[in-house]
């Protein structure tokens, strides 16, 4: 199977990492379907909506297909088809509240995702529409898990945006910590979810089946098939691979421990807020001085208007241009008399220093081959507006310092941001009706946290 139906991760543009919550479970018809004579049946209720038989085998057998070829990584099949009930659950509950709240995306976002996988698997669209079709899944449907999962990153953050905010003083604190560590590490990890109000008897089967889990991988077992086995995190079927991240986007309750591991390493049981947690330093690698291009160039821009078609802004910008290359019209006063770019025209187009990708890729080739005091010809940005650029000058800064602390802004955020989605889930789910119908489907000695209510 193509890796289309691995996680997207970057299908919106989206200040924050596309949250494990939202990661795209394959559930379209995956050549698991009933007999004409076998009804479906209802095997969990999530409010007033509900999940099917043939949604739970699709999805199973599609996670299955994934794992073709390491089948002894998947766990017993009764453990696989809760721990994907789980995530449908969970799945459900997000698009129900996206629902209520408003929040929707449009088929025009739906045909960028479809663009984005076809692109990032080498194909064209149509080519995609085929490869899916070849393996049995039925188009609309994957079109549809591409909506919900664009959906619930929507949700997500509006979640985060209305609840996490971060202070200069929060960053002069992280930098000036004994505690901050730099560099970055990469992670995988094992959750054992404690019930939300849970009593000691369940507290203690939490706890022995972290030490399963243990004791599982010091007999030999690979972590990232114990994550799929014992994890309860929604990145469990994914083996709990956690990335690259920042040394700093480590939970303070966990830094010293992950500080103290090298690469290879596998954490104790370590007791957090919503359960255990298991961790595996995969690998780590050092911070580097961030040396950057700089330059410093000015612009006349002019955009086509109801007043201005295409092809008279490019006349325009190419009667400038000669104005300033061949009769030395001064660049600055066309600038300010031309240019419809408003946080520059007023300044003489004067752009002042900045990084390389700061105005977009266009501008990047167009003054990467100037030199010094080089005037550009007209060209086209991706607007369809006309530019002319001057190469004012050129420099490498060191912008260590300004990453650290951009790093740090970003560490905290996605910190805060990751707690205040945790919290969300929870009390959403906590304040759910859900009734799994099916016995051997209920999971009753290690429920996730904030199961729901039930009856």
């Amino acid at each position: 199977m193509k890796r289309f139906l691995a996680p997207l991760l970057s299908i919106v543009v989206f200040a924050l990492a596309l949250p494990a919550h939202a990661q795209l479970l394959p559930n379209a018809g995956a050549g698991v379907t009933s007999s004409p004579n076998q009804l479906d049946r209802i095997v969990a209720v999530v409010n007033e909506d509900v999940i099917l038989q043939s949604e739970l085998d699709n999805a199973v057998h599609a996670i299955q297909q994934q794992y073709a070829s390491q089948p002894g990584q998947l766990p017993p099949q009764d453990v696989l088809q809760k721990q994907v009930l789980d995530r449908l659950i969970l799945m459900r509950l997000q698009l129900q509240k996206a629902d209520d709240q408003g929040v929707h995306v449009s088929d025009n976002q739906v045909d960028q995702a479809v663009a984005q996988v076809a692109q990032q698997n080498k194909m064209t669209p149509d080519q995609l529409r085929t490869e899916v079709e070849h393996t049995g899944q039925d188009f609309g449907a994957f079109r549809q898990q591409l909506a919900d999962q664009l959906t619930v990153q929507q949700l997500h953050q509006s979640v985060v945006h209305d609840s996490v905010s971060v202070t200069d003083s929060e960053i002069d604190n992280l930098l000036a910590s004994p505690n901050y560590k730099a560099g970055e590490i990469h992670l995988a990890h094992i959750q054992v979810s404690i019930p939300s109000g849970a009593d000691a008897a369940a507290i203690q089967a939490s706890a022995a089946k972290a030490e399963q889990a243990i004791n599982a991988i010091k007999g030999g077992m690979d972590f990232h098939a114990a994550a799929i086995r014992y994890s309860d995190a929604p990145d469990a079927l994914d083996g709990g691979d956690l990335g690259w991240r920042r040394m700093d986007e480590v939970p303070p309750a966990f830094a010293d421990t992950v500080a103290n591991m090298k690469p290879g390493d596998v954490s104790s049981a370590l007791r957090g807020p919503t359960g255990f947690h298991i961790l595996k330093l995969i690998g780590q690698r050092e911070p580097s001085k961030q040396i950057v291009t700089e330059y410093h160039a000015r612009q006349i821009l002019i955009k086509p208007s109801e007043l201005m078609t295409s092809d008279q802004a490019q006349q325009k910008a190419q009667e400038l241009y000669d104005q300033i290359v061949n009769k030395h019209a001064d660049f600055a006063k066309l600038a300010k008399d031309n240019s419809k770019d408003d946080t520059t025209a007023n300044i003489g187009g004067d752009m002042g220093w900045f990084a390389q990708d700061a105005w977009g890729t266009v501008v990047t080739q167009q003054i990467s081959q100037l030199k010094d005091n080089e005037v550009s010809k007209p060209f086209q940005t991706g607007d369809g507006s006309w530019d002319i650029m001057q190469l004012l000058g050129t420099r490498q800064s060191d912008l260590t310092t300004q990453m650290a602390r951009d790093q740090a802004r970003q560490a905290i955020g996605n910190r805060k941001a990751e707690q205040a989605y945790d919290d969300f889930l929870r009390d959403l789910r906590a304040n759910a009706y859900i009734k799994v119908l099916v016995p051997e489907l209920r999971d009753d000695t290690n429920t996730p946290a904030g199961a729901g209510k039930s009856s």
